[in-house]
């Protein structure tokens, strides 16, 4: 299905002043045709004007204005007409029907307002809006965000993990998206979760050893928290490749939630502390050692005392205790000889 752009019809205005005073003169001929039928006359002019008054409110359904970044796909009797794409006022076929198969569908995203969430406006202001959203069949061209449910998905290494993505889309071809497709919002929602899921699976969620998410039978250091960017760059692209027979384009993809699922939380948090502490005494032994060293080093340099193999593994005992322990230290001060 190839889109068929309509852009020599922006007539409207012509077509409703015109029908206006064709009303008008309708109503004239009413009451003209009246006072010539009453003198005797023929009712020729009054049954064109009756007629005319019956079936001249037709041109009016084929008004159409269109906004900017909106489109409106028409039909006439089940076969496509075309597409009004750009700004304006225009005059179509009255027989012609606008068709939007998603109207009525209401996603997370932008552009699915709920009326009802409007606090501040009357009811009968809220009834108005409702009704004009329900059968409006305009459909948006803009740049739309569609916050997709969070899914709780297991990584390469089996953790179940909680993840949610926001993608910016849009429409790019208005026949695809009405005809090549039931619902195309519902159809963009599912090819979201269903390349979320192809995505991270190939991931884990931290960095690990042996893990290959390239695909290039070479293990690197890929994860869901280190390598978003290319994370979801990937998700894009599938997205892209789902949905481009939908006239969609999927222009970004960001991720809007990454945590480990209830269930582990606490123990891969666990797991994280453990690993912090055994860097920070790593860290802190080597440390020690060095001052250790040092010290030793300096005493011997300025030869302020000479210390026997058995001495200095006891000073060395002594300032690894300091240096490596969690308390303050209590000394003790020893008033006679050492020995």
């Amino acid at each position: 299905m190839n889109e068929k752009i309509l852009n020599t019809k922006k007539n409207g205005l012509f077509v409703l002043i015109l029908t206006t005073l064709l009303y008008a003169a309708a109503i004239g001929g009413c009451i003209m045709g009246g006072i010539i039928l009453s003198n005797g006359g023929l009712p020729v002019l009054l049954i064109i004007s009756i007629i005319w008054l019956i079936i001249g409110w037709i041109p009016f359904c084929g008004l159409k204005v269109v906004k900017p970044q909106e489109a409106v796909v028409l039909t006439l009797f089940g076969n496509y007409f075309g597409t009004l794409k750009s700004e304006g006022f225009y005059f179509v076929n009255p027989f012609c029907i606008s068709v939007n198969p998603a109207a009525k569908t209401k996603l997370s995203q932008s552009g699915d307002v709920d009326s009802n969430s409007t606090k501040s406006i009357s009811f009968t202001m809220k009834n108005e809006l409702a009704a004009t959203e329900l059968f409006s069949k305009k459909i948006s061209l803009k740049i739309m965000t569609l916050n997709n449910s969070r899914q709780k998905i297991n990584d390469c290494l089996g953790n179940p993990i909680e993840i949610g993505i926001a993608v910016m889309w849009r429409v790019t071809d208005t026949a695809k998206a009405v005809f090549n497709v039931d619902n195309y919002k519902e159809y963009l929602s599912l090819q979201c979760d269903s390349a979320l899921r192809n995505i991270v699976r190939i991931y884990p969620y931290d960095v690990a050893a042996n893990i290959d998410t390239t695909g290039d039978g070479v293990a690197d250091e890929g994860s869901l928290r280190g390598s978003s960017e290319i994370v979801v760059s990937r998700i894009r692209d599938e997205i892209q490749e789902k949905v481009k027979d939908a006239g969609m384009e999927i222009i970004e993809a960001r991720i809007t939630y990454l945590a480990y699922a209830p269930e582990i939380a606490a123990a891969m948090l666990q797991r994280q502390q453990a690993s912090a502490i055994i860097d920070a005494r790593k860290m802190i032994v080597d440390g020690a050692v060095g001052m250790v060293e040092m010290a030793l080093d300096q005493l011997n340099e300025k030869q302020v005392v000479e210390l026997d193999e058995e001495r200095k593994a006891a000073m060395v005992s002594n300032l690894l205790v300091v240096l490596c322990g969690n308390h303050d230290t209590q000394p003790i001060v020893n008033t006679g000889s050492l020995y």
